[in-house]
């Protein structure tokens, strides 16, 4: 089919992910644009000066690999809690967010494998557990990537039912087999980054991956301060992010 693709827009992908056992130093921040429909790549954004900032006023300046869209930080300091304000300043025009630092549990050594899982008890199935802080709510997002997808498999979940109780989440397909490797990362996000998931994986549709193109327009916690109307797609989150590797057997 013909087509007609609109003006692009700009799009930020500030994704703060501090992997546990690590410093959280090493960041980055990618800057494209929206493209046609069929197009197979996103054009990257060069040109940018952006910085984060944290309550006291610590800066954090992120760097471009020359050509790449890609903005480098190798000093981060990722603290629990923290409020970190990013800016990005782009063709004279200035995009600010603010978003805390989420912390999340661990996820427990005793994941579970069950041959006869899924709904119709016909796909091998994996249950992964780990303990929700019951002094508080908490929102959590799910990936897990196997060899049987595509794109990995996301989640949003919230503890609303489970609070302080030792959570679980199930993860299952028909084509796993033996020696396939699962990697499941668990994150720790905001209400306010929760709501935001949840409709995009809503607009992206069951099953397609939530960052294919989309039916409808998403958006995030960005704002342009120089011209509102003037948006950018994606949104800054600072998550502590717990990964686990487990082989089907």
């Amino acid at each position: 089919m013909d087509l007609e693709t609109a003006e692009p827009k700009l799009v930020i992908d500030a994704s703060i992910d501090w992997i546990k056992g690590t410093t959280g130093n090493e960041q980055k921040i990618i800057l494209s644009t929206t493209t046609g429909y069929y197009s197979p790549t996103f054009p990257t954004v060069s040109g940018a000066d952006i910085v984060v900032t944290n309550s006291a006023n610590t800066v954090f300046s992120f760097t471009e690999n020359p050509g790449t869209g890609e903005y480098i930080c190798s000093n981060f300091h990722p603290v629990i809690g923290e409020t970190y304000t990013l800016k990005v300043v782009l063709n004279g025009e200035t995009y600010t967010a603010t978003e805390a630092c989420m912390g999340v549990p661990d996820i427990e050594n005793n994941i579970e494998q069950n041959d006869e899982g899924g709904f119709g008890g016909d796909e091998v199935e994996i249950t992964y557990y780990y303990q929700d802080n019951g002094s508080e709510e908490n929102y959590y997002l799910h990936r897990i990537l196997s060899p049987v997808s595509k794109f990995p498999d996301y989640k949003a979940q919230d503890d609303e039912n489970s609070q302080g109780k030792l959570m679980q989440e199930y993860f299952s397909d028909e084509d796993l087999k033996a020696g396939d490797p699962v990697n499941i990362r668990l994150y720790g996000i905001s209400r306010r980054y929760y709501d935001y998931f949840r409709k995009l994986l809503a607009a992206s549709g069951s099953g397609s991956g939530p960052f294919q193109t989309t039916p409808g327009s998403v958006r995030g916690n960005i704002v342009n301060q120089t011209h509102f109307e003037n948006f950018a797609y994606g949104y800054f989150r600072l998550s502590e992010v717990d990964v686990k590797d487990y082989t089907i057997k």
